[in-house]
């Protein structure tokens, strides 16, 4: 009798642990056209998944602790809506972490956005409104991360919770290599803040070994080669791909009036030691070896609500990179239009224009060539992408 009750016990004990714990399944889908003016010397159509937001199904739970704390959790993959393939090779490959909420903030562990791409992440149009699920607004071959296309494996991430408007956060990702604690880490925080209409913030990365620590560990890397492969194809700064380390700061704001939002970002980004990570295939020029690239980034957009059913945006971005090797170094400059009707609060039709014009000499020594994030690069100094469709949250 006595071994039948504890097993009752024990049932119950579950069913109400199961009454206060909740799991919810979430997703994006979405598909639309592309036309691309020069995609490597030729005009492409296409239609594509993932344009206006990249395609994704997740699962989301929590289970109260009491006094205040939480376990919770987050599993997330991508997918293409235009094909049915998964994004990657990887189970979870967007997001996949556990951990600990309370009145103080939270503490995860797993694979997860970095600090500098959660807090100023707000502030880009890239990441925002303007084809965030391509990337083709993000900031030239995305190399300061802001938008979060790469994340931190092997990461432990805090983010507190909000006191008096502020924020704070960071994050520690171990690079889990023998012999040697901090080869591949990467470090990042920052800071929050919040009053009325006004919000900012500034946030820091720092990235040992880059070309693996930070842009081996993305669905779209050379896996599962990315252990001793090129993963920064982008001409942007593919030629400074065996940097040492990689260095971001950078901070945002913005101001909302009625039904306009009006934003700045700033990011200084530096490859530091080129030469000093050791890539399959990768010799950087002589006069390179043991040098600094640094890529300054400025931007302004602007957001506004003509009705509560219709937004239009507007960006322009400018990057100016340093010298390479006494010619002069490449600048992009970029402008970014668009337009998104809500049909519902979970449907929208969008269009979007990406335009971008290079000039100077880029990262592998050539003349510059137009090359949207994670688009095909031009065989000129200019591209520009449309793309519109449908998008649906569920």
């Amino acid at each position: 009798m006595k071994k039948y009750a504890a097993l009752a016990i024990a049932a119950a004990s579950v069913s109400a642990a199961h009454a206060q714990s909740s799991v919810t399944l979430y997703g994006i889908v979405d598909a639309g056209f592309v036309i691309n003016t020069n995609s490597g010397g030729k005009p492409l159509r296409a239609l594509t998944g993932g344009n206006q937001s990249a395609n994704r199904f997740g699962f989301t739970g929590a289970e109260d602790l009491g006094g205040g704390l939480k376990a919770i959790f987050t599993l997330e993959n991508g997918f293409n809506a235009a094909n049915g393939t998964l994004a990657s090779g990887l189970l979870f490959s967007r997001q996949a972490f556990v951990g600990l909420s309370g009145r103080y903030g939270s503490v995860t562990l797993g694979r997860q956005y970095t600090t500098l791409s959660s807090f100023l992440g707000p502030f880009e149009a890239g990441s925002d409104w303007a084809a965030r699920g391509t990337g083709y607004a993000y900031h030239p071959g995305g190399l300061d991360d802001i938008d979060g296309s790469e994340r931190a494996n092997n990461s432990i991430k805090f983010t507190s919770a909000t006191f008096s408007g502020f924020q704070v956060g960071g994050l520690y990702s171990l690079g889990g290599v023998s012999g040697n604690t901090t080869q591949n880490e990467i470090i990042s925080f920052g800071v929050n803040y919040g009053y009325g209409p006004f919000k900012a913030a500034a946030a820091y990365l720092f990235a040992k070994n880059p070309n693996f620590s930070l842009f081996g560990n993305n669905g779209t890397s050379n896996a599962p080669t990315s252990a001793n492969a090129n993963n920064i194809t982008s001409p942007v700064f593919s030629g400074y791909a065996s940097a040492a380390s990689q260095q971001v700061i950078g901070a945002g704001a913005s101001y909302v009036v009625g039904p306009a939002t009006l934003g700045v970002l700033y990011s200084n980004t530096k490859l530091n030691d080129i030469g000093g990570t050791s890539i399959n295939g990768v010799k950087p020029a002589t006069g390179l070896v043991g040098s600094t690239a640094t890529f300054n980034t400025g931007e302004v957009n602007l957001k506004y609500m003509v009705t509560p059913s219709l937004l239009l945006g507007a960006e322009y971005a400018y990057t100016k990179t340093s010298a390479y090797m006494n010619k002069s170094g490449a600048s992009y400059q970029q402008v970014n239009v668009g337009a998104d009707y809500f049909l519902s609060k979970l449907t929208d039709l969008y269009l979007m224009v990406l335009h971008e014009k290079a000039a100077g000499t880029d990262s592998t020594g050539k003349a510059a060539v137009a090359a949207l994030t994670f688009a095909t690069p031009s065989n000129s100094n200019q591209q520009t992408v449309v793309t519109f469709g449908i998008r649906h949250l569920f």
